[in-house]
This record gives C-alpha cells, sequence and structure tokens, in this order.
C-alpha cells in the first residue's frame, strides 16, 4: 500500500468514493504517476513532482492540482458545480456534487503538461 492508499483507507465510505474516483481518473491518464506526497499531503507524483493531491476538509474536498494555472484553466467549469468552489490553487467540492470527469482530466493534463515542460 502507498501514502494514497493509506488516505483512503481510513475516509468514510462517501468520502472515500469521491476521492478515490479522482485518483482513479488521474491514474488512468498518466499511468506513469506514482503514489508519495506532495506538499506533505498523500499525492500522485509524476517525474518526481506532485501531480495531483485530493484531500477531505472540514467543509469540502480539495483538489490540489500544485498548479494557480490549472485551477484557473477550469474554473468556468467549477463555477457550473453546485456546492463547489476554486481558491489559488485548490478545486473544492462536496462528494454530492462530484466534479466532472472532463474537469478532473483538464486539471490532471495542465499539471502534467507542466512537469513535462
Amino acid at each position: 500500500m502507498g501514502t494514497v492508499d493509506d488516505y483512503l483507507s481510513g475516509l468514510a465510505p462517501a468520502d472515500r468514493e469521491a476521492i478515490e474516483r479522482i485518483y482513479t481518473l488521474a491514474r488512468e491518464e498518466v499511468p506513469e504517476a506514482e503514489q508519495g506526497k506532495g506538499y506533505g499531503m498523500p499525492a500522485l507524483v509524476y517525474r518526481g513532482k506532485p501531480l495531483i493531491s485530493v484531500m477531505r476538509a472540514r467543509r469540502h474536498i480539495g483538489v490540489y492540482p500544485f498548479s494557480p494555472d490549472a485551477v484557473t484553466a477550469v474554473a468556468a467549469d467549477v463555477d457550473e458545480v453546485e456546492g463547489s468552489g476554486l481558491d489559488k490553487g485548490t478545486v473544492r467540492f462536496q462528494p454530492d456534487h462530484p466534479l466532472p470527469d472532463e474537469v478532473v482530466l483538464a486539471l490532471v493534463r495542465r499539471r502534467r503538461d507542466q512537469i513535462d515542460g
């Protein structure tokens, strides 16, 4: 088991399902990504750099693509998701209103492309 799997195993079922879905999409898009840490958070790591982290906070689930540019790129699409929000480097959502697959994939692709840069 890795850091992401360890983190997922400790979550409530609804949170685990929502968070695991994002990690699954990211792994499918960037199969070379490995479990690790980014800024102390469980994350998928690509070429030695954090690709994406997804964590449960008190009032939301936060997606951290380690890139304000990636967050800006999906801002309009995130605004359409009920209960979601943005911060400089974070996309927030509720488990009962998940982010669309295309939003997640856009975040992952943007970050991957930055790392490949």
